[in-house]
């Protein structure tokens, strides 16, 4: 073929993709997408105020992990209004993944950030050394979070099924629950335990653990769909209003210890069966081996022996 026809069909396909654009989508689940990305931006401008306190007596830097925990529930929110509208689309997933990384990559990697420099422009005969090295070390844990945090979307974009049953678990740990470590954790030092600052050192090392979880390839349960959709046991029913006692009992502490356990409860599955359970049944089939061996060679020790009497 010329080249000239070559570049001919080129314009015409490029033409023809231009000419497709969007022409219906659902008002009520983008809308509600879109409260997910608005409250993950004021997330970002509440951790920016610092650690002052807000119009209702609360710092900013916790108004700002409510927001975030504000954007969950529109999140969670918006694709069961899809589905159940039978609405799901393209757009939908695309919007939902920008929002996304909006709430739940750079909101906490930022208030991850401002609440650990606040911390360190505290410690006034730090070694520049060290306070460098550790600026540099928040920094990666907040770069690596959002890197992370990224792939995670692009890959469960790519991976993605609007099938409902689909939808049962999920491969790498979420991001708005590896957002929920990071935010939990601050909500609890800011209103609970203020004096504790153990619990703002450990935020760049549970950012950097969340990191790598949301990239793995552990599957991880899809909480509405597998625990609480359908007809379940009465004891379900009593579990949950206990789960929901204890949340409004201690709210912060529910927070922390809820995401936290959910984090760390499929890792550890995960190492069970592939790291202890695999190394005990290559140690039980190298016993088995060894026992086998072993009678073996006794049952040929004693054929030599009924041989040399013979």
């Amino acid at each position: 073929m010329p080249r000239s026809k070559t570049n001919t069909a080129k314009k015409n396909l490029l033409r023809r993709v231009r000419r497709q654009r969007l022409k219906y989508i659902t008002i009520l689940p983008s809308l509600v997408t879109i409260l997910n990305g608005v409250c993950g931006f004021a997330a970002i401008v509440f951790a920016g105020k610092g650690a002052t306190l807000g119009p209702w007596g609360v710092s900013y830097f916790a108004m700002s992990g409510y927001m975030i925990l504000l954007a969950m529930i529109a999140d969670m929110l918006d694709g069961r209004l899809a589905r159940m509208n039978q609405s799901t689309s393209s757009f939908g997933g695309q919007l939902d993944s920008l929002c996304d990384i909006i709430s739940f990559g750079v909101a906490p990697a930022f208030l991850m950030l401002r609440i650990l420099e606040e911390k360190l422009a505290g410690f006034a005969g730090l070694n520049p050394s060290a306070e460098n090295f550790l600026e540099r070390f928040i920094w990666l844990a907040a770069a690596g979070y959002l890197s992370c945090a990224a792939i995670r979307l692009a890959r469960f974009n790519v991976e993605n099924e609007e099938d409902e049953s689909a939808h049962m678990s999920f491969i790498g740990l979420p991001t708005p629950a590896a957002a929920g470590v990071i935010v939990s954790l601050v909500i609890l030092h800011q209103e609970t335990l203020p004096s504790l600052n153990l619990i703002i050192y450990a935020l760049p090392f549970s950012a950097l653990g969340a990191a790598v979880l949301m990239v793995s390839r552990i599957r991880y349960p899809h909480i509405l769909n597998q625990y609480l959709r359908g007809k379940k046991p009465f004891a379900y029913l009593i579990r949950v209003l206990l789960l929901l006692a204890f949340i409004i009992w201690s709210r912060q502490a529910a927070f922390a210890l809820i995401f936290c356990s959910f984090a760390a409860s499929s890792f550890g599955k995960w190492f069970y069966f592939k790291v202890i359970r695999n190394k005990h049944n290559i140690v039980s089939a190298a016993q088995s081996a060894l026992t086998t061996a072993n009678k073996d060679q006794i049952a040929d020790g004693e054929n030599t022996e009924y041989k040399a009497e013979d």
